[in-house]
C-alpha cells in the first residue's frame, strides 16, 4: 500500500494529531533548552551570529521532518521514533497497518 493510498479514520486523524503535536513540544523543547545554554554562555558578538546560524539550522530541520500531510505521517512518525522526539506508545489507536509500515521503515531504515 502506497503512503497516498493510506485512509485515516477520524479517530486516527486525533491521534495522528496528538501524536504529532506532542513530538513537536518535545523538539521545540530541545532547541529551547538548547538555545538557552547557548545565550548563557555567550561571550563575543561573533558567538551571537554563531546562534542565530543555528536557531536557522534549526528552524529549517524543523519545518521539514514535521510535515503535517497524510500521505506523509507514516514516514514522518518513524523518523520522529526515530530522533527521539515521539514514543509509538503514542501511536496506539492508529490501525495495525499503519503502525506496522512505520515499524517498517524504522527497521529498514536501521539496517540503511
Amino acid at each position: 500500500m502506497s503512503s497516498n493510498e493510506i485512509r485515516w479514520s477520524p479517530s486516527e486523524k486525533k491521534v495522528a494529531r496528538r501524536a504529532f503535536d506532542a513530538a513537536l513540544e518535545v523538539a521545540l523543547g530541545k532547541i529551547m533548552a538548547e538555545f538557552k545554554s547557548k545565550v548563557s554562555a555567550m561571550t563575543t558578538p561573533a558567538v551571537m551570529w554563531e546562534i542565530e546560524d543555528y536557531l536557522r539550522q534549526q528552524r529549517r530541520k524543523i519545518d521539514q521532518m514535521f510535515d503535517y500531510r497524510y500521505s506523509q505521517l507514516i514516514v514522518v512518525f518513524a523518523v520522529l521514533i526515530r530522533e527521539g522526539y515521539l514514543d509509538e506508545s503514542q501511536l496506539s489507536g492508529l490501525s495495525e497497518d499503519k503502525r506496522e509500515e512505520i515499524s517498517r521503515f524504522l527497521s529498514w531504515h536501521a539496517r540503511g
